[in-house]
């Protein structure tokens, strides 16, 4: 892990787990030649990303069989602390009938509902991520690790 004042690189791995984290992160993909963005329910599962969309959708369409980024964050506004990590890779729908019972049965869901979800996965070809700290404080006893608005640690989920 590289850090510079305040911003630690992170690794691959440290991403994924911090993405595991979060339920919910932001899909971008190409939509009539245009970049969109949506946020999308997700998990992390055997080092994949299952994205949960509404079957026959827009974004069901844009998504499968395409190179796609994804991103996700924890960010508190007051301490101006946290997490992002950006994900680039192929995205695909899940057909496979036992790997959809499955993803089913994690209780991975549409943000908008949905009776019948199309699942997505997305393996990473490119993970990056960056923890944010106060100035002059990092991480590994460096300074405090910090709470978020919520009261939630922020640097160390």
């Amino acid at each position: 892990m590289e850090r510079e004042d305040g911003v630690e690189t992170l690794s691959e791995a440290e991403c994924l787990r911090l993405l595991s984290t979060v339920p919910v992160g932001r899909v971008v993909y190409t939509e009539h030649a245009l970049p969109a963005v949506l946020p999308v329910s997700f998990e992390v599962l055997d080092g994949r990303l299952v994205l949960a969309v509404r079957r026959g959708s827009a974004t069901a369409r844009g998504l499968d069989g395409t190179v796609v980024a994804f991103q996700a964050d924890l960010l508190d506004p007051v301490t101006r602390t946290g997490w992002s990590v950006l994900v680039h890779g192929r995205a695909d729908a899940v057909r496979d009938p036992e790997q959809v019972r499955r993803v089913l049965r994690s209780g991975l869901r549409p943000w908008v509902g949905d009776p019948e979800p199309l699942f997505v996965a997305l393996v990473p070809e490119l993970v990056s991520g960056r923890r944010l700290f106060p100035t002059g404080q990092g991480p590994l006893g460096q300074g405090p690790v910090g709470q978020g608005a919520a009261g939630r640690p922020l640097l160390r989920p």
